[in-house]
């Protein structure tokens, strides 16, 4: 399937929802392309998985941004592939570097330079510890198995909108407890 077509399809499936994320974050190694960036050389021509690029592209269409959040020892390396593949100006955060922090630290910066809030984002990953760590912090996080695909992006979406949803009734009741007699809002005025 071509990049053009991923693409249509991608934002067909965005289409469905109502509500999207405003900030869609990407690792690297394994869920944008098929490989570790340590373990290449700057001088290879890389690949993405077949899906990966038409859905960047989705999400660009539909003016959502996208970052990237990578652990990678080698930034250089990933940063001459992200050229290579024309796609490094499609990101407005790059939080690349070696960390023993699951992405927290990589989230944070991502946050302070686009003043995204965490359940505001959506974040695909091939490894199960950044998941977890990223989902504690309010991110709606996916796991996935062989890069991003069509099936991980409509998985995404579903979750994100679950999560919007329970945010915002969360909110709701908040708004009626606080004008109860007796919450402290109420007291005060």
């Amino acid at each position: 399937m071509g990049d053009e077509k991923v693409k249509n399809e991608a934002m067909e499936i965005m289409g469905l929802f109502q509500v999207l994320p405003r900030l869609v974050v990407f690792d690297l190694d394994y869920t944008l392309w098929p490989f570790y960036c340590e373990c290449r050389s700057k001088n290879e021509k890389p690949s993405m998985y077949p899906q990966a690029k038409g859905i960047l592209h989705a999400f660009k269409d539909k003016g959502v941004n996208v970052a990237i959040a990578s652990r990678s020892p080698t930034p250089d390396v990933a940063n001459t592939f992200l050229q290579k593949l024309e796609i490094k100006s499609m990101f407005v955060a790059q939080e690349i570097f070696s960390s023993w922090t699951h992405k927290t630290e990589h989230f944070q910066k991502i946050n302070r330079k686009t003043a995204v809030p965490y359940n505001e984002m959506l974040f695909f990953d091939d490894e199960n510890r950044n998941i977890q760590a990223v989902s504690k912090m309010g991110v709606t996080s996916i796991l996935v198995g062989k890069g991003v695909n069509l099936g991980a992006l409509r998985q995404g979406l579903s979750e994100f909108v679950k999560n919007s949803a329970s945010v915002e009734k969360n909110k709701e009741q908040w708004r009626k407890f606080s004008k109860e007699p007796g919450s402290s809002k109420s007291d005060a005025q």
